[in-house]
């Protein structure tokens, strides 16, 4: 069973933004990317996917601890309370640079150095 479904697929197919936080040495590490990149590169089962420009720290952290969690909020998705949803993905997450994955990124993001590649495990709706 896909734990990306119904309210989530929904909420990330109307998500302009995503917030991806990772845990350094030093502490939490905070990152966004755009809603229509993760779009334009389809959501795959419980993979996201999403082209990755600089994320130096990002990637060093999640060589450190795959772990990772993502933020996104529509308010055209509607939530318990009123307009607006959010959801909390928890997973694991690598950059990748080579393979099949990365290629595909590059061709639709030429500055992209490979791809955020993010294997959604659990999620919390928030609003």
């Amino acid at each position: 069973m896909s734990v990306i479904e119904g309210v989530t697929r929904d909420l990330l197919e109307k998500t302009e933004f995503l917030t991806i936080v990772t845990e350094g040495a030093d502490g939490p590490h905070v990152v966004g990317n755009w809603g229509d990149y993760l779009r334009r590169l389809g959501l795959d089962g419980d993979r996201i996917v999403l082209p990755a420009g600089y994320y130096r720290k990002t990637e060093e952290n999640l060589q450190r601890n795959a772990r990772v969690q993502v933020l996104a909020a529509s308010r055209a998705v509607q939530g318990s309370h009123g307009p607006g949803q959010g959801c909390l993905l928890h997973g694991a997450g690598a950059l990748v640079s080579e393979g099949e994955l990365a290629d595909r990124v590059k061709t639709a993001f030429p500055w992209a150095r490979g791809a955020l590649v993010i294997e959604v495990e659990r999620v919390e709706l928030q609003l």
